[in-house]
This record gives C-alpha cells, structure tokens and sequence, in this order.
C-alpha cells in the first residue's frame, strides 16, 4: 500500500458522474445544477469519467466511448469549455466536496494527438500497423510504455490537470508498469499534495490470461504499492456467483474476509454494487427490501463506498456508453433518505480502523462487525429481505437500531431482523442492556 495512504478515506462516500448521460443536455453545467443534490445525499468525492475529446475513427456508437480519447490535456467540447470544467470543479469545491478525473493512460484513440505526433510511442503489431492486446477493444490502440518520452509527457500532462482537481481514478492501471505509477505520484505530490488515486484493478481471471499473454499485469497486492485505493474486483466474481445462485453467501464472505489478511493494513478498497461496467444493482435485484439491505451492507463494509449516479433512485437501465442515454431521475425505488443516514452512520471511527469480519447466518442473514478498544458495531442485513431470527454474541437486552425508529432485542442470544437492516452499537459500559446483570 502505498505509504502515505489514510484509513479516513474508508469513511468516505464517491459518485460516479459520466457527464453525457447525467442531465438531458450531458454537460457540465448540466452537473452543476445536481450539486446541491448531490452533496445533500453524503458525498466527499465526485468522480467525473472522461472529459476529454473522443475519437472519430474506429468509433463505437454515434458519440463514441468516453475511453477511447483523442487528447488528454483538453476537455470535450460536447461538454463544454475548459472554463466550464474549472466552474464546475470549483464550485463542488466550494461545497466541501473533491473532485478527481478518469486518467485513461494504457490506450487512446486510433486518431489521437499522439498518435499522430509520436506513433513510435504506440504498440504495433507484426504488420507495423497499430493495434491493441485486449481484442474486443476495437476503438482503440495500445501505448507502449517502453518508452521513457511517453512517461514524461503522460506526467507532465497529470501534473496539468492535478494543479485543478484533487486526484485520479486511473482506468485499467494493472495493464501500465507499477514504476510509471510510483514515478507519477511521486511527481504529482509536488503540484497536488494528498493528491487522490484510485487504480480500476481487475479481476484475477483478466490478470493470469494477459500474464500467460507476456503483458504487464499487476496485482492488487502490486497496485496497492503506487495507489490509495483499489476496485474490488478481486471478490466481484463471488458476488455475481452468489446472486446467480451458483455459490452459498459464506464462499464470498470467505473471499471479503481473506481480504483482511492479504493486504497491507491501510488498504482502501473501493466497495460498489454497480458501475459503469457492470449492470445496475436495480436491474438485478427487483425487490425494495432486498436493495435496502444490499445498500446498507454497501456502505458497512470496511473501504469506500461508491455510488454510481441514478443508483439513489434504483434505476435498473445501465446507461450507453456509447450513445445520449441520460439517466432516468424518476427512477423506481428513491433511497435518498437511506443514503443520508448511512453516511451519517459511515463517519464513525469505527469503520476507520477496526477488527473486521463477516458471517453468514441462516436465510442468508449477513452478520457484519467492527470491533475495537471493546466498542462494536453490529450489522445484520437481510439480503434476501425475509423476516429471520439470527444467533448474535451479545448480551440479552434492548438495542437502539441506528437504521430504525423501534428498538430491538437480544433475547436468549437471539435477534429477531425484520427483513430490514439492523446496525447496532454496543458500547463496553452498559452492552446495550436494560437490566443490571
């Protein structure tokens, strides 16, 4: 892990904005006008995917792929002007909120800035042609970061934009050398000290096969070197095969909880239900409870919390990548009120630095705890949003649920969870009971 990095930023919430689809007009005055409803659901980052210019060749769709960039030290003039950018930057800042940017470094577009000025820069395939490793990739071609020049312009190019936002989410940052990586935070802390970055890692199956391939490939233990925070894609795979039915909820408490031992004690990572690659939380799940519970497990998990934007009001369509497809704000389910409150709930110190563990109880009950200097929170989460009765280690006796309005009780070592999340506190003077023992 990278050194410097703070355990604070497992208190913290960031919203995923792709700014084509978020308002009717996909601008970034069109995100302006959200901020105020933004900030009030508990926010501390926002982040913006690709403002750049996109390519024309090669194109996929009629507005193209946010990832398939032209130039990487302009903004897309479909959005706006960079004077627009720097507005929008500056007034998420002025509601105590950060900002950091989509850094797209392994390719770009077939008819980029660089690849015109240096294709010596740029893989290139026996033919002398350009191209990329990862085949379905078709809009885009691969640099080469065998050369010491692009490292420069690439850093020179982060250190622009790091003098205006406060970090970087970096797309497919295994498929870069970790040295660049090391190398660019080590420059960028000059010009952005605490200077945010979030490595999109991978999945373990996408880091053996490009591997065996002979490309660079890094782990999350190898990224966690150079980055804050990395994405949980390494558990992903678990999380899908629960839902699908192929695999019991305690195989992927098994991987979450292995997480703890594996990775160097400040690790960050960065704990979603949805993003722009994978298919809406509401498109998936349809039941409201079971969404109120998942969301709720979301944010008691240890690491970041992320929200993609339209999550708040359960919209199950995944917005095009490609194409005008802005999010539909009606939506189904509005979780704004639960977001609020989880927040609140996610600034507490435990979830800073805590003992941390997962059990999966009978009807698929999540039991979830952090535990420290004898203080504890507790959370059961109904993820199939059933009524049950669970077992808990705790004292008999009446609990405030921070997530409810009635109390709740221990009774003989037994919980009664109303298929509704439970999150309660136990604090070593009184344990939460009624009665002197």
């Amino acid at each position: 892990m990278a050194l410097q990095t703070d355990k604070h930023y497992r208190n913290q919430v960031m919203y995923s904005v792709f700014v084509r689809n978020h308002s009717k007009e996909g601008t970034f005055t069109g995100v302006r006008r959200d901020l105020d409803r933004i900030q009030s659901l508990g926010v501390d980052i926002i982040w913006l995917m690709p403002i750049h210019p996109l390519g024309e060749v090669a194109r996929k769709g009629t507005l193209g792929s946010p990832y398939a960039i032209r130039d990487y030290r302009a903004v897309n003039p479909e959005y706006g002007t960079l004077e627009d950018f720097v507005a929008l930057v500056e007034d998420i800042h002025s509601r105590g909120m950060k900002c950091i940017i989509d850094v797209v470094y392994n390719h770009t577009s077939p008819d980029s800035r660089l690849a015109q000025e240096h294709p010596e820069w740029f893989y290139h395939k026996p033919d002398g042609a350009f191209g990329n490793r990862i085949g379905d990739w078709t809009d885009i071609i691969d640099l080469d970061y065998s050369h010491r020049e692009l490292w420069v312009y690439q850093i020179e190019t982060l250190k622009q934009w790091a003098r205006i936002v406060d970090g970087f989410r970096c797309d497919v940052a295994p498929l870069i050398p970790l040295e660049f990586w090391l190398e660019a935070r080590r420059q960028v802390e000059k010009v952005r000290p605490g200077c945010i970055w979030l490595a999109e890692s991978v999945e373990p199956e996408f880091i053996v096969e490009n591997r065996a391939r002979g490309m660079t490939a890094l782990s999350d233990g190898e990224i966690f070197q150079a980055f804050d925070m990395a994405y949980d894609y390494d558990v992903h795979g678990f999380f899908t095969a629960y839902l699908s039915g192929k695999i019991p909820l305690s195989r992927y408490f098994e991987a979450l909880n292995q997480q703890e031992a594996i990775y160097p004690a400040n690790y960050v990572k960065l704990r979603f239900l949805e993003n722009h690659d994978r298919p809406r939380i509401a498109g998936m799940i349809h039941d409201r409870r079971m969404l109120e519970n998942w969301t709720a497990f979301l944010y008691f998990q240890k690491g970041m919390t992320l929200i993609y934007a339209g999550q708040e009001v359960a919209d199950p369509h995944r917005p095009d990548l490609f194409d005008a497809d802005p999010v539909c704000w009606a939506g189904g389910y509005h979780f704004s009120p639960l977001l609020r409150q989880l927040y609140w709930l996610k600034k507490d110190p435990l979830f800073t630095d805590s003992r941390y563990d997962l059990q999966a109880l009978p009807w698929d009950i999540a039991l979830v705890t952090h535990e420290k200097d004898d203080h504890k929170l507790v959370g059961l989460f109904s993820l199939r949003g059933e009524e049950a009765t669970a077992e808990v280690d705790l004292p008999d006796g009446e609990y405030e649920n921070l997530l409810g309005t009635k109390p709740v009780e221990v009774i003989a070592g037994q919980i009664f969870v109303p298929g509704k999340p439970v999150i309660l506190r136990v604090n070593p003077a009184d344990h939460g009971q009624t009665d002197a023992d």
